[in-house]
């Protein structure tokens, strides 16, 4: 049994390189960029004007003149006019270019207007007023969005600004999410009294939906033959394996059985933490070249480089255990750095086992802090409790009480 801390440097150092594909820019909400994004020109491009009323040359104002005739119209998207004559305007609209000659904007709330003349109401301009000037926002060539960074919709609008329409992100893994058991039945089906409904395996395909990575399903029951044929096809087509179930001591957990069989090498098999301890984890690239050539030999066909994560059948192990560690090996894998949160403990908390804790929490603000509450749950088998809490909290092995005002990680899910 090794260590929480352990356990994700293990998993860190078998993170995968899934490769860049290019996609519709519309389409790459959520995905990770993989290529700098640069301004094609100044931002604005122009002089811009920022509000709805005249353009007129400072110098007249600043003289006294109050009283502008019009001599035109700027609209949107029209090509640039000049002010011929400085003690005359131009009308402007939002967003038009800002008319030659002109070098403040006041707006119609400002003036009135009667038989063609603007009047000035207020007794003070600036000059450049009203004028979102021209490479404000950036310069041709500037960085505006750099690789790595999610997308959202703000760098949508960025990356339409600079005529984007694909972009390159990364490709995300192909992953099978698997739960075992005999006793679990369909979501529509009436389980009978030593039955219940698949629940795990939905939730598994939610959290990987959150990082917008689609997953496939799959359920095999507790035939050992059935699961290593199953299995040994997956190995094959998938790039991540995500199991619930039949890793631990039971009778019928044959999963860790059936990967050393079919050459999954196993990099930990239970982590000192509570909840999600019997956790398994291996992968077919931690084989050497000839282990590899061994297993082709005697297959016939190729080995793919698969992780797999075999996570314990309680849904709340499932549950802590792929967002403590699957989330982190993909961000990883995609190139992603996430920082750590922490919060404030509300209460005093006692947990005598020497091992980790991930306690589900509420979490507040008070006073600008973040504060977490535990939340008292029925163990790592009450699926339901995680409708009245936000987040876990992660507590240390190296001591059994935790008062209130002490700061640990958390790990959200809301």
């Amino acid at each position: 049994m090794i260590s929480v801390k352990e356990a994700k440097k293990i998993i860190l150092n078998s993170t995968q390189n899934f490769g860049v594909e290019e996609i519709p820019f519309i389409k790459s909400v959520g995905r990770i960029l993989k290529e700098d994004i640069l301004a094609d020109r100044d931002f604005p491009p122009f002089n811009r004007v920022s509000m709805d009323g005249i353009a007129i040359d400072f110098t007249s104002f600043k003289n006294g003149q109050r009283s502008f005739k019009i001599e035109g119209i700027q609209p949107a998207g029209s090509e640039q006019i000049s002010l011929n004559n400085p003690e005359n305007c131009i009308e402007v609209m939002t967003g038009a270019v800002l008319p030659n000659n002109t070098n403040s904007v006041i707006r119609y709330e400002d003036i009135t207007i009667k038989n063609g003349v603007a009047t000035i109401n207020i007794d003070e301009i600036k000059d450049a007023q009203n004028i979102h000037s021209k490479g404000k926002d950036g310069k041709f060539g500037d960085l505006l969005i750099k690789q790595n960074t999610k997308i959202s919709a703000s760098e949508i609008g960025v990356l339409a600004t600079v005529g984007k329409s694909f972009v390159k992100v990364a490709k995300q893994p192909k992953v099978m999410i698997v739960s075992t058991g005999d006793e679990l039945v369909g979501v529509d089906e009436i389980p009978l009294e030593h039955q219940i409904r698949r629940s795990n395996v939905f939730t598994l395909v939610s959290l990987l939906e959150r990082l917008h990575i689609p997953s496939e399903t799959a359920h095999i029951t507790d035939d050992k033959p059935i699961l290593k044929q199953k299995i040994e096809r997956y190995l094959q087509e998938y790039d991540v394996l995500l199991f619930s179930g039949a890793v631990s001591k039971g009778k019928f957990d044959f999963l860790p059985e059936v990967f050393n069989e079919l050459g999954v090498e196993k990099l930990f098999h239970k982590i000192a933490q509570r909840p999600g301890k019997p956790f398994w984890f291996g992968s077919t690239a931690s084989l050497s070249i000839s282990e590899q050539d061994v297993y082709q030999n005697e297959k016939g066909n190729s080995k793919k480089n698969t992780i797999v994560f075999g996570f314990p059948g309680n849904p709340i192990s499932t549950f802590v255990n792929c967002l403590a560690y699957f989330y982190p090996w993909y961000y990883k894998s995609v190139g992603v750095e996430v920082e750590e949160e922490t919060a404030i403990l509300s209460e005093d908390f006692v947990f005598k086992p020497s091992l980790t804790y991930f306690l589900q929490v509420k979490l507040s603000y008070k006073f600008g802090h973040l504060v977490a509450t535990p939340i008292t749950g029925n163990g790592s088998g009450d699926l339901a409790s995680l409708v009245n809490a936000d987040a876990f909290i992660q507590l240390p092995n190296d001591k059994n009480e935790f008062k209130s005002g002490e700061v640990f990680p958390i790990i959200r899910y809301r």
